[in-house]
């Protein structure tokens, strides 16, 4: 054989040993790149079933959270309504009070001139601390409203930071613990 056969058909053989190789590392590109997908694909689906968890667990926390503040906010209804409820029939003692106050008034007058003119002084003075006491017992029943309101308001307050502290898992340090 000549010397150009022999280069022929070492060329024939190199091309052919090239196009195997060339062959092999495609088979090779492509599992490496079916193998990369397959784990991108598990990589999705794993991040998608943590996602579906956390969804479902903040749904949950939700669901609770909105449950609590609703009953948080009937018990302070419910509070404000017996609150108010006895605010008014001490308002309207007070009140029967104060119009009754008139006619004691005027007894204490009629007993006054019968005595002396010392009692007389002495009836203005009642009348007038009688006047006083009515009207005391009309603040103080309203202002008694208005502390036991503020009262329940403050421990619905307290109980709606726990509420709040529990949506964030924070159940350590509960607010106003004791109400």
């Amino acid at each position: 054989m000549t010397w150009q056969i022999k280069a022929a058909v070492a060329a024939v053989i190199a091309a052919a040993l090239f196009a195997s190789g060339w062959v092999v590392k495609g088979w090779q590109a492509s599992k490496t790149i079916a193998e990369l997908r397959a784990e991108k694909a598990q990589g999705v689906a794993t991040r998608a079933e943590a996602a579906r968890t956390e969804e479902t667990q903040t749904a949950i926390k939700e669901s609770k959270h909105a449950q609590d503040t609703i009953y948080n906010a009937d018990r302070l209804a419910n509070l404000k309504t017996g609150i108010d409820v006895d605010v008014r029939a001490e308002l309207a003692l007070a009140e029967r009070l104060h119009r009754d106050t008139d006619s004691r008034a005027a007894t204490y007058r009629a007993q006054a001139q019968a005595d002396a003119a010392a009692r007389s002084d002495l009836a203005d003075q009642a009348a007038a601390l009688d006047r006083q006491l009515a009207e005391g017992l009309g603040v103080v029943a309203s202002l008694g409203g208005d502390l036991r309101r503020r009262d329940a308001e403050v421990a619905a307050l307290c109980s709606q930071v726990n509420i709040e502290r529990r949506l964030s898992g924070d159940d350590s340090d509960q607010a106003c613990s004791g109400r």
